[in-house]
């Protein structure tokens, strides 16, 4: 039987995930899922897709405390070595600014216009179509869709990977690959990827319906937790799963995004069905 293999939330943006045995999706996606976000001096959010910049902050662990709803649920930020802070209080900016080595502020309020600062990495392929002006191993800084219904996502409401497809690149890379890498919100032990429109069952309640694959950029490789850099990741990732994603043009992908279809509960060990 196919089945819900693990769920992980990531409740501050590029922080490190929280690990569940069960939670609530909604329209928006998990519960308290990237609530909050880390704001620059000049205005760009943090992400590890420019890791000299956010690199540090994938090892704060933060922690949902839920409400009634997101607007009156908490998250405790806890920087190594540190006491847990609350987000979105003098002392949480003080604790991340201190740990990042600059100001930085954090919110769950996203300015009307989100740009962020992109590294692009030297291994060729990882650049994809729709970026062709973008130089291997230079910076830029990119719009991007911000705080979509409060959320700050990158695309989609949920980021899925299976273990079939983990599987499969840790043999094309000779050496076991930590889903930790591509932060997802669930691991569904699966076969392979579901192909874009097919919907996905899990448990008895929720019904998802898969929509682009994933593209990547550097996070893969860089240190996450006890996984320690890897950047031969992208030249097998580059090799291996460069595709074309509808709509858009081919690029280096690995997972999936996934809309909401039935809204409910789900917990590790849930049956999966792929229709």
């Amino acid at each position: 039987m196919n089945t819900l293999a693990a769920i992980r939330r990531h409740p501050l943006k590029s922080a490190a995930a929280e690990h569940l045995t069960e939670t609530a999706i909604g329209k928006r996606g998990l519960d308290g899922d990237r609530t909050w976000a880390c704001f620059d001096a000049d205005g760009t959010i943090g992400t590890g897709k420019q890791p000299k910049l956010w690199g540090s902050l994938l090892d704060v662990t933060a922690t949902y405390v839920a409400g009634q709803d997101d607007s009156d649920s908490e998250v405790l930020l806890t920087v190594p070595g540190g006491a847990p802070v609350t987000a979105g209080t003098p002392e949480a900016d003080a604790a991340l600014s201190a740990w990042l080595g600059r100001p930085i502020r954090i919110t769950r309020t996203a300015p009307q216009e989100v740009k962020r600062h992109h590294w692009w990495p030297d291994e060729p392929g990882m650049i994809p179509e729709w970026a062709a002006d973008a130089e291997p191993g230079s910076e830029t800084v990119q719009r991007v869709g911000g705080a979509a219904d409060g959320r700050f996502f990158d695309f989609g409401p949920l980021h899925l990977v299976t273990t079939g497809a983990l599987e499969g690149l840790s043999t094309e890379h000779g050496a076991a690959v930590d889903p930790t890498r591509f932060r997802p919100n669930l691991i569904l032990d699966l076969p392979a990827d579901p192909e874009p429109g097919r919907q996905i069952a899990i448990g008895d309640d929720v019904l998802l319906e898969v929509t682009l694959p994933t593209p990547r950029c550097i996070i893969p490789s860089i240190a996450h937790g006890t996984a320690p850099a890897d950047p031969g990741l992208l030249k097998t990732l580059a090799a291996n799963h460069r595709i074309e994603v509808p709509g858009y043009g081919r690029a280096t992908c690995f997972g999936f995004y996934a809309d909401v279809v039935t809204t409910g509960k789900v917990r590790t060990g849930d049956r999966v069905e792929v229709r």
